[in-house]
């Protein structure tokens, strides 16, 4: 999504929540003054002048955040909660009675707790130490559930969709494994294609700038691994300017069009049977690749990840990847016996075709010896009965 649309849609979010009646006034006057507080304090860590894409997301993503968690407390001034009022909620969260706007569980709870309860909310609210204290216990959720699909999965996805510029999408989401908004703020400039000294096939280097990434991504460049993602870049890039954007649509457009493709095909997350959405594509190139026999740093850097980061363990885990090392290894030492060996039988082939090389080419001089003792006996003989002959016709 642009940074227009992002901050069209927080100040439309924001003015709609500021001017519902149906929100206390109490609340919506401690909303209004942490929304301020959360602006400027965005624009100073940030060290910008203007708020960013990203820091309208954020902003967004409170109005929502808001919205639910006066929602939970009954729409009662949050400067008036007791503690049984947090605890209650808290229960009713961590139990499953308290469940999403759809009627879901909720389940990221600890972002509720960290930036709302916990946070600069409930402290204008002078309710922020007694949250900390009746949530002493909570811990964030490291077990989130994996979901991927797989390489043939995608293909089947991409097979059905109907214009070029879907399709590219699609594959720079699998092949770079960025999410779909930082794919969207791609230029034309971005993509620079090479052909490396000895490389069989051309290639693009996707440039990925701070401003289109979240913050905890790392800038970086990318190599693109698919000769698919390389032959659609060729068809939709001479169509562009260098500055022009690579895709005319948005974030709702594509995750639309990938729906439509998805129901086609009937494709699944694995391993739960969950519906493929856009972010699933970053997440099942990371799958991809470790199976391909990547390292979880070689992959952790493909997604911007620090180096120390622990987001892959899950789906080391999952794909048991761990456990078919100490089986590889045990295979790869069964092989180098295997191949010791071959290579003695090898060795004693070829000792034994020297010895059968070396026994030919006695017996052929030997033979050659007798051939020329019998061609010599002949010759005496020869010689032998003509001297006979010739002594009878003297006497003779």
């Amino acid at each position: 999504m642009y940074m227009g649309d992002w901050k069209k849609r927080y100040e439309s979010a924001r003015e709609a929540l500021l001017a519902d009646n149906r929100i206390c006034a109490a609340n919506r006057g401690l909303f209004t003054e942490f929304l301020a507080y959360e602006e400027y304090k965005l624009k100073r860590t940030n060290s910008v002048s203007v708020l960013d894409t990203h820091s309208y997301c954020t902003l967004w993503n409170y109005t929502t955040r808001l919205r639910s968690v006066n929602r939970w407390f009954g729409n009662k001034p949050w400067k008036e909660l007791t503690r049984a009022d947090i605890q209650n909620v808290y229960d009713g969260l961590e139990d499953g009675t308290i469940t999403s706007a759809r009627g879901e569980l909720v389940k990221e709870r600890e972002t509720f707790y960290s930036r709302i309860m916990r946070g600069k909310p409930f402290e204008l609210a002078g309710k922020a130490a007694i949250a900390r204290e009746v949530m002493q216990f909570s811990r964030p959720n490291t077990n989130r559930d994996v979901r991927f699909i797989s390489e043939e999965t995608f293909r089947s996805i991409v097979e059905v969709m109907l214009r070029p510029e879907q399709r590219l999408l699609a594959w720079l989401c699998f092949d770079i494994g960025e999410n779909a908004t930082a794919i969207l703020s791609l230029r034309k400039r971005d993509c620079v294609r090479q052909s490396e000294p000895g490389a069989s096939e051309p290639e693009y280097r996707i440039n990925l700038r701070r401003e289109t990434l979240k913050r905890s991504r790392r800038p970086r460049s990318e190599l693109t691994n698919y000769r698919e993602t390389v032959a659609y870049l060729d068809q939709v890039l001479p169509t562009l300017r260098e500055d022009d954007l690579l895709f005319e649509f948005g974030a709702p457009q594509a995750a639309k069009v990938l729906r439509r493709a998805v129901k086609i095909t009937g494709a699944t997350c694995q391993p739960g049977g969950q519906v493929v959405t856009l972010k699933d594509l970053r997440s099942s190139m990371a799958c991809d690749l470790l199976r391909k026999g990547w390292t979880t740093d070689e992959v952790n850097a493909r997604l911007g990840h620090r180096p120390s980061s622990r987001e892959l363990d899950k789906y080391v885990n999952f794909l048991a990847l761990d456990r078919q090392r100490p089986k590889k290894k045990m295979h790869e030492t069964q092989i180098g016996v295997l191949l010791d060996r071959l290579e003695a039988m090898q060795q004693r082939e070829k000792l034994h075709t020297q010895r059968q090389e070396r026994l030919s080419e006695e017996l052929e001089r030997l033979q050659k010896q007798v051939d020329e003792q019998n061609r010599r006996t002949y010759e005496d003989v020869r010689r032998l009965i003509e001297q006979r002959f010739s002594t009878k016709r003297r006497i003779g």
